[in-house]
Formats: C-alpha cells, structure tokens, sequence
C-alpha cells in the first residue's frame, strides 16, 4: 500500500505546473492589467496570461519555495508563504484579475483569506477560481462503501481541509463581497455523465464534475 503523506514535501513537479488555459483564455485582452495569483505554483499560468495578452504586470503568492524559485524567473514578483497569513503585495492601482485555482480547499479559513484579498482588487476585477467537487458520484460512491480514502492528488488529496458543492463554492464568494457569473464543470463531462445528467432529467448536473470553476468579480473596491 503506498503511504499517504499529507503534505506537500514530495509532490512531483507536475502538481506546482502546468497553466490552466481554461481560465486565462476567458479574459479579455489587456496588457494593462495586473494580475495577482494565489497558489501560483511554478508560474506557468500567470506567464501564459501575459504572454498571451491578457495582463502586463503578474503577481504570484506561492506557499513552498522549491516552486516558488521556478515563478521567480517568470512572473514579476513573487511572495512565499500562506496567504492566511503573509504580507499581500500593496500595488499603486488595484489588480484587475485574481486567479486561485484550487487553492481555497487547503485553507483553514478560505473565508478570511477572500475577505483579505478583496481590497486589493481593482473594481470590475476578474476573478477565476476551481475547487473540486464533493458531490461529484466519484465521491459519493467511495462514501457508500464506508471508505474516506487520502491520495497525493486529485479530489482525494490528503493537503485538502475544506471541501465545497458548487452551491457552497458559490456562497463562500458571495460572503466575501465578489458578485458571481457563473459555477460550473471546469471540463466538459464524460460519456458517463452525459447518460447519468440525462436519466436525472438535468435536475443534478453537480452530481457528474469533479472540478468546480467559477468566475465572478469584485464590483467595488473597499478600503
């Protein structure tokens, strides 16, 4: 049986890379823009964003340093350390895009780490955000059996503290101020899906994602 360890010593490199197109291909142009990502990882999102056009100035907060060294040579600033309780960067204008993609489960309060990341945001800001799902079938099935199984990633990964629907996902946002959308998958769903979303007559698409994603915005700016 492989040991589960639940932190992030020993996480492939694949877990801190990779850019979620998905979320910087639904903003528009603009290469005025500042944009902040929590979780930034080694980097590859945030520079996609801006090497495509999308900001001109990009900000990473990054928990482990190992990945955060990698975002140093790409991104314009970088800051190490958990964003409950680090320094947030202080801008003359304001961000006009934060990016957390799958950050807010492995927080101990997502709620107040939103709440600190508000001001900073420009009004009108963008955000993006993806949590998993815990009411996708995967999940639900694994609780039938009687089991709660840990992993090194995915839905299951042993890091993760919280655990959201996508009704909740969407409730945490508007608690802390930012005007929702959308929530919906983050892929399109599979075969399976499909069938099981038609047999439910449409009335539990929730049931058929792993990943949430959700866009909303930040429609004043608070002192």
């Amino acid at each position: 049986m492989t040991k589960i360890v639940p932190t992030y010593e020993g996480k492939g490199g694949n877990y801190f890379g990779g850019a979620r197109k998905l979320f910087v291909d639904l903003l528009p142009p603009n290469p005025a823009a500042r944009l902040l990502e929590i979780g930034c990882g080694n980097g590859d999102t945030s520079a996609y964003a801006r090497s495509t056009g999308k900001c001109g100035w990009c900000c990473g907060v990054e928990l482990c340093e190992g990945p955060a060294a990698e975002a140093r040579a790409k991104l314009d600033q970088v800051l190490v350390g958990d964003v409950e309780k680090v320094l947030l960067p202080a801008t003359n204008g304001g961000f006009d895009v934060l990016i957390l993609s799958e950050v807010l489960e492995h927080l101990i309060d997502p709620w107040k780490a939103l709440a600190r990341l508000r001001p900073l945001m420009n009004p009108g800001a963008i955000v993006l955000s993806g949590s998993p799902n815990v009411c996708y079938y995967g999940v639900l099935f694994t609780l039938i059996k009687g089991r709660w199984r840990y992993e090194d990633k995915g839905v299951f990964d042993a890091t993760h503290l919280r655990w959201f629907s996508p009704a909740t996902y969407r409730e945490l946002f508007e608690s802390a101020g930012f005007e929702v959308d959308f929530v919906r998958a983050a892929d399109p769903i599979g075969k399976k899906g499909w069938l099981g979303n038609v047999l439910t007559l449409g009335r539990m698409p929730y049931l058929f994602h792993e990943q949430i994603f959700l866009k909303g915005r930040c429609l004043k700016r608070e002192a």
